[in-house]
């Protein structure tokens, strides 16, 4: 019975199912016990992985294809990496901003977002060619119908009647947003987002689907409480309240996570992470 679907993010395309579950589910039970001393079994959770579909095909180089500035495509790549970079210069005094004087003049502007945010410390320990990746995984989900449709598969493979919340992450949250519209079928859902860039705006935003009417997002029908969670310092939240943009239903919280602002494992060991999958919880035990 899997009363708790977990719904990762991106840059998970070696990884798998279980090798994920195996990492995720230490730190949610954590949060579970800090909030409420509750506990759930293995058995109850399962994670809807979709990581393999952005995996590339083998070729005759060694390690994965390289990838440098020249290879980020105008639009949505170009656009929410250089957000990344402003937000961060504006976070982290190590980075410098996009209206600073580079100390080495570097022509591409791409190029000079790649150096500074390698700098910072959400990026840190990051290569070039993984922030590229990562911003291509996005710029993929809305634009090749496949993939999309692949992802949101996936995801409502894993949901049952006997699921009583939902817990996504990062770009997990966009597909598990977009799929629970397609699932009138199992209502009295819970739905906790983490790190999401759901409201990003003139990024994310109006690529949803169903689209957004004059500013405003439709709330998914089978859901009946949704709690969003972010980071102040999490680059990919750029927007930290959904609210404003999905309804006044919604309950924005903002938690702290360190150094490792967008990671999930912080995120799911936070009280109110905890507390929110607890409240669902109870409310779906007969």
């Amino acid at each position: 019975m899997t009363r708790i679907v977990l719904v990762h993010g991106i840059a998970q395309e070696v990884k798998g199912p279980g090798t994920l579950l195996a990492d995720w589910y230490p730190a949610l039970s954590d949060g579970l016990a800090l909030a409420a001393g509750m506990r759930v079994a293995r058995d109850d959770v399962s994670m809807a992985f979709y990581g393999d579909l952005f995996r590339p095909a083998g070729h005759r180089g060694l390690g994965a294809p390289e990838l440098d500035a020249s290879d980020v495509k105008d639009g949505l790549e170009r656009e929410l990496l250089l957000q990344w970079w402003e937000f961060a210069s504006e976070w982290d005094t190590r980075v410098a901003g996009p209206a600073a004087q580079a100390r080495l003049r570097t022509p591409h502007l791409v190029q000079r977002a790649l150096d500074a945010l390698s700098h910072s410390s959400f990026f840190a320990g990051l290569s070039e060619r993984m922030m590229i990746a990562s911003v291509r995984q996005v710029r993929r989900y809305f634009t090749e119908p496949d993939v999309r449709a692949g992802i949101r598969d996936r995801i409502a493979r894993c949901v049952t009647r006997e699921t009583e919340v939902i817990v996504a992450h990062s770009l997990g949250t966009v597909a598990a947003y977009e799929t629970l519209h397609a699932l009138p079928d199992c209502p009295d859902l819970t739905l906790v987002t983490l790190g999401s860039p759901l409201a990003v705006r003139n990024l994310i935003f109006e690529r949803l689907m169903p689209r957004p009417v004059n500013g405003h997002a439709r709330w998914p029908a089978p859901v009946k409480r949704w709690t969003n969670i972010a980071d102040a310092g999490d680059v990919v939240a750029l927007a930290k309240e959904l609210a404003p943009s999905f309804g006044d239903r919604i309950r924005d919280l903002l938690v702290y996570n360190g150094t490792k602002a967008h990671d999930v494992r912080p995120y799911l060991t936070a009280r109110e992470t905890g507390q929110a999958i607890a409240e669902a919880l109870r409310s779906g035990a007969k």
